[in-house]
Order: structure tokens, then sequence, then C-alpha cells
């Protein structure tokens, strides 16, 4: 309901429309577009106990569809701001409320979350199109002033990648990614049958709540990282930073740098942190840092420099040098935390080696 694209319905008529399931005051839902609207009170009532919501709290709700959670919402705080991509949910919203004690607490935007500018707010409580789950954890992740947390409804397998752990099947770069900038709780299972009309998959509630920015940090360098690491996360580090792509692509960082004397870390502008914590949440295809993967069998992936390109085999020692240094070459990615990417990741930048 807050992203994605609303196509013009053409009208239906009598009890055709009447008898619809997935109508709610005449107004029809759509799977296609991530419509869902939660129907079980007591659902919503745990949602709000569990964002702990103070009377004192703006509050941010992302696809507020007809306005169920948002009644709970506005009992709950001081004031809501509701983000809503379809018109015939912004109106439903603007009716329901109208000449209620709630009218004058309650803004509604229309408009794509993804692209709208977000205001101040304390809490984030959504129920949203699971096709916009990753840029949008990233896009609050990058809002300043921070936010206290988010309460948020994710497709049941997002939500559990978010909280995967080192070791876990789950676990990926948007585990290692939403962790380095927030801390992930796991709340409640949510079955498909609590929705109009169901959705297909099971779904969760996730409470995230930000960390404050560690100090020069690049994010950029990060995130170049653990594109690579977990482009095959269950090889070794060793094998995986043997392929020529990634190779080739490191030692032009490296040489570009020296070029410019540019090889030490820096700080991030603003503007240019929201950007690089928007991108960690980038699923397409990576055409610079991705490497081509599953028809790759493991003599491609292990390919060497030639023997007889010195500078490259140089550049290539140097990096299994790094490895070896932090006893990383016989690791995989799958089984490595916060604290051994970050540590990677320095002694790479002190070897002059990075990935921005």
């Amino acid at each position: 309901m807050a992203g994605g694209k609303i196509k013009k319905e053409k009208p239906h008529r009598g009890a055709a429309a009447s008898s619809n399931p997935h109508y709610q005051g005449g107004i029809p839902f759509h799977k296609s577009k991530g419509q869902h609207i939660l129907k079980n009170p007591l659902l919503i009532d745990t949602i709000i106990q569990k964002a702990g919501i103070k009377s004192t709290d703006a509050i941010l709700e992302i696809g507020p569809g007809t306005g169920n959670l948002t009644k709970k919402l506005l009992e709950a705080g001081k004031s809501v701001v509701a983000v809503e991509l379809d018109p015939r949910m912004v109106l439903e919203l603007q009716r329901r409320f109208q000449g209620t004690p709630f009218s004058n607490r309650l803004k509604v935007i229309q408009g794509d979350v993804l692209k709208c500018d977000l205001p101040y707010f304390d809490i984030c409580v959504a129920n949203i199109p699971y096709q916009i789950s990753s840029p949008l954890t990233f896009k609050l992740l990058s809002h300043k002033p921070l936010f206290r947390c988010a309460v948020i409804m994710f497709q049941r397998e997002f939500a559990m990648r978010l909280v995967a752990q080192p070791g876990d099947s789950l676990y990926c770069r948007l585990s290692v990614n939403t962790q380095l900038l927030a801390r992930v709780f796991h709340l409640l299972k949510v079955g498909r049958n609590n929705f109009r009309p169901p959705p297909k998959v099971d779904s969760s509630v996730v409470r995230i709540e930000p960390r404050k920015p560690l100090a020069n940090f690049n994010l950029k360098e990060w995130d170049g990282l653990i594109r690579i690491c977990f482009n095959r996360k269950n090889k070794t580090l060793g094998s995986i930073f043997k392929q020529k792509s990634v190779l080739s692509l490191l030692e032009k960082n490296y040489k570009t740098l020296l070029a410019l004397h540019l090889a030490q870390k820096g700080s991030l502008e603003d503007t240019e942190m929201a950007a690089a914590v928007s991108a960690l949440g980038d699923t397409g295809e990576d055409r610079t840092m991705e490497i081509d993967d599953d028809e790759r069998d493991d003599k491609e992936m292990e390919m060497e420099l030639d023997d007889h390109d010195a500078r490259g085999s140089e550049f290539k020692h140097k990096v299994l040098g790094v490895l070896k240094q932090g006893d990383f070459e016989e690791k995989r990615s799958s089984k490595l935390t916060q604290a051994d990417f970050m540590h990677l990741l320095s002694l790479f930048n002190e070897a002059g080696i990075h990935f921005s």
C-alpha cells in the first residue's frame, strides 16, 4: 500500500462488489500491490503494546490502508503521519476520521514512501507491501534525526534474515548490514489468515532500534567488502579473494588511490552517509562488485592471475597475505561476526587495499 504502482480500476457493479471478501467499505484490495489489511483486533492491540508508544510520541505509519491500525496509534500517541500510495485508501482514511477528535492529530501523505521526504518521528509502525521491504528498511535507517524504534510487519523469511546470526542458514548480507546499523528483534509470527485478503506466506513483526552512527566509519568500504564476501558465503575467503574479477577490482582501486594520494580512511558527510546507508539495501545486480556465481565451478572460481603477470601476482600475494595475517584464509563469511568483518576491513585498509 505504501509503495509500487497504482493502476486505475474499472468500476465494479452491484452485489459482485459487496459480496467480494477482498472489499472493505466498497474498496477492492489488490494482492499484486501488496494490499493485505490487518483484520484481527487482538493482533493490532499486540503490535501497539510491543511498540511501547508514549503519549508524547510522533508516529509514522506506512501503508495505513483503511485505518484499522491508525485508530489505535492515534489513541496511544500524540500524532500520526500516515504515508499511503493508493488515493482510494487516502480518501477512506480522511472519511473515517473526519469530524472525530483524531482529525487534527492525523496527517495523511499520498505518495510512494520510497520517494517521499519523511517527517520527524519517534516511532514508525508499518504493515508494508513486502516487495519494498529492503529499500524501506535502509531508508528508515538513513533517516535523521534517529528515531527510537520501528515496528514493522515483514514477510516471515525476510524477517528471519534480518535477525539471523552467524552460522544460521539465512545469515546473509542483509543480516550483516542491518545489524551494523540497528538492534533487531523478532517479536511475533503472524499467520496469513489475520489479513484480508490473506497473502500466500506467513509474516512476522520485527522491532528495529537504530544504533548511534559509528564515528569515521566508511559505509561504502564496508558494503564493498560485504558484497564480495557474501557472493559465495559458504566458500572460504581464500577461494573468494583468488578470483580474477575480485583481484582485478581491488587492484584497480589500489592503483587509483595511490595515484590520488588518498589511501587513508575518511568520514562521510551527512548526505553521503544517507546515500551509503540506502545503498546497503540494494538487492539488484551490482555490476562492479557482484561476481558471476552458480554457473562457475570451483576451478573457475579459484582461477589465479597468470603467472607471467608479475604485477598481478604480487598484488594477489598482498591480498592473500592480509587474509593470512588475520587468520581469515580458511574461514567462511557465513560464520563471521560483525567484529570479524570490521577486523578484516581494517587489515585490508592498513595494507592500502580498499573496496570503494
